[in-house]
């Protein structure tokens, strides 16, 4: 089998371009929550020099000076646009991993005679259904598939398609020497330090290594490395979508917030957030923690913390945002500006690993209440009903600042976008 990996290019400003046809072709910004800093950029944003996480203020009047677009995080958008992508390139795989909103890796037949018409096939149906543009590496491991996309994008001849397996030893060797440790996939900086001073310092260097050697210096992991810049895979994909470690609902403020009751409110609205995403993986929580926090950059930088551990892992919203407001109620203060509140759900395990004979079942009274709850949002919206006199509405300060906001055209009915004809 061979591996593939399907990249979207530049993904948060392509997927900002799909329904603004105004922003291709010109350099735009992506930022952060509350319109802090730059978090991603079209190829004509990079081209201007413009650097990752600077914040926006400090950009905004040269930005209007150089005809620099932005927008703020619209994560709405985003989400949709990768399932969709997502989809496409499952229907070509044999297994399919989504390794992150905007990559996929995948497994394809051997026997494929032109992988680089695949690609193409691949890109222009992704380009047609979704218009997001993607770049497509092949070889026979991930980590040289991860290599074989970089050129891809990076070499216009290639027309966004590379296929490492149609090079020749002598030319793989040279794109191999080209490239520094820290381009491989999976070298971090620091350990690039540590191979330089061992004399590894480019991707040939790593792949000539001894195995045995780099296991023993470093660790397994390190070793697959080597084995699959030979070529040899040790990397497996993982179709099958692992339980999360831990599933978080934060979110800095737009505004201040001193009242230790709109807080709890907020507290209470992500943990219902969080265990409607924990019921749609199919999981369970033992134990749960929130925060809340003042800013860090103020000579009073304020924290408070609360948890609770569950005598049986559980997805009821109402268990669960009961032991985040006794958990915190009493560490609150009078008075602290607050700028951050979050929930974390951590200790999470299949639901189905877990299952009791009725009259064993915890909460007997709410057993089925989340799943209520959930049929409802699908169909009337997540602010339709919540616990809690509040339900899930919460004041402008508590709602992220995105001024620039697109239109969240493929979630939100209010939002659709609107075709012209001429």
């Amino acid at each position: 089998m061979i591996v593939g990996l399907a990249d979207c290019n530049s993904f948060y400003a392509s997927a900002e371009a799909i329904f603004d046809p105004k922003l291709r072709g010109v350099a735009l910004c992506v930022l952060s929550n509350n319109d802090g800093a730059v978090v991603a950029m079209s190829k004509e944003a990079k081209a201007l020099g413009i650097k990752m996480g600077t914040p926006w203020f400090k950009l905004k009047h040269w930005a209007k000076a150089h005809n620099v677009q932005a927008r703020s995080s619209n994560y709405e958008l985003y989400g949709s646009i990768s399932r969709r992508v997502h989809d496409i390139v499952a229907g070509y795989a044999a297994h399919h991993e989504e390794y992150s909103i905007d990559e996929s890796f995948f497994l394809v037949n051997e026997e494929k005679s032109d992988l680089a018409e695949l690609g193409r096939e691949m890109r222009r149906t992704i380009y047609k259904n979704v218009g997001v543009p993607v770049s497509i590496g092949f070889a026979k491991t991930k980590t040289l598939a991860k290599l074989a996309n970089h050129g891809a994008k990076r070499t216009d001849r290639l027309d966004g398609v590379c296929s490492w397996e149609d090079y020749s030893p002598e030319k793989q060797e040279q794109i191999l020497r080209h490239y520094p440790t820290s381009e491989t996939w999976g070298i971090a900086s620091r350990l690039e330090k540590r191979l330089a001073a061992r004399g590894i310092k480019t991707m040939l260097d790593l792949r000539n290594a001894d195995p045995d050697v780099i296991k023993k210096a470093f660790s397994v992991v390190e070793q697959r490395i080597v084995y699959e810049l030979r070529g040899i895979p040790c990397i497996e994909l993982e179709p099958v979508r692992k339980v999360r470690q831990s599933i978080v609902s934060s979110r800095m403020f737009g505004h201040t917030v001193d009242d230790p009751a709109e807080i709890e409110h907020v507290l209470s609205v992500y943990a219902q957030r969080a265990t409607e995403k924990l019921r749609r993986e199919g999981s369970v929580a033992g134990h749960v923690s929130a925060f809340a926090a003042s800013s860090p950059y103020g000579d009073d930088y304020t924290s408070a913390y609360g948890q609770a551990i569950f005598a049986m892992p559980t997805d009821d919203p109402v268990s669960i945002a009961r032991a985040v407001k006794d958990s915190i109620r009493d560490r609150l203060r009078h008075g602290v500006k607050y700028v951050r509140a979050g929930v974390m759900l951590n200790k999470l395990s299949p639901a189905r690993s877990h299952s009791f004979l009725p009259m064993f079942q915890p909460e007997f009274d709410n057993r089925g209440l989340g799943e209520l709850l959930d049929k409802v949002h699908k169909r009337h919206g997540d602010n339709a009903l919540g616990l809690g006199l509040a339900g899930l509405q919460l004041g402008a300060s508590f709602e992220m600042r995105r001024e620039m906001l697109s239109p969240r055209a493929t979630t939100h009915w209010g939002e659709l976008a609107t075709a012209y004809a001429r």
